[in-house]
């Protein structure tokens, strides 16, 4: 249950995080405002709160394996937000980080 918890947990932080990052790119680089761009520095914040939230007390750990859950997520934004087409590169190397994340928080540990 921890688990589904945790993955639960770096999905809701991907979103708030990369959806963030896409509303302030939309105010700045493509001139919707200061609004776009502030409701993407309020989800950003958000996304700082929802780290805290994982089961693991370990923030190192977490920041370590968020880092591939931000790299797939992001190549998943893109695709369906912005029409984006990963090659198969991009693909393996999301994988690879997928693997990363599971290694890290996953992996069984002497208490």
């Amino acid at each position: 249950m921890l688990t589904l918890k945790s993955i639960l947990l770096f999905v809701a932080a991907a979103l708030c995080e990369i959806g963030g990052a896409w509303l302030v790119w939309q105010g700045v680089r493509e001139d919707r405002g200061l609004l776009w761009a502030g409701a993407g520095v309020l989800a950003l914040g958000l996304y700082g709160f929802v780290a805290t939230l994982q089961p693991d007390a370990d923030f190192g750990r977490v920041l370590a394996a968020y880092g591939g859950v931000f790299v797939a997520g992001s190549l998943v934004w893109a695709m369906v937000v912005d029409g984006f087409r990963p090659d198969r590169f991009d693909v393996v190397g999301a994988l690879v980080c997928l693997v990363g994340v599971a290694v890290i928080m996953y992996a069984p540990r002497e208490a």
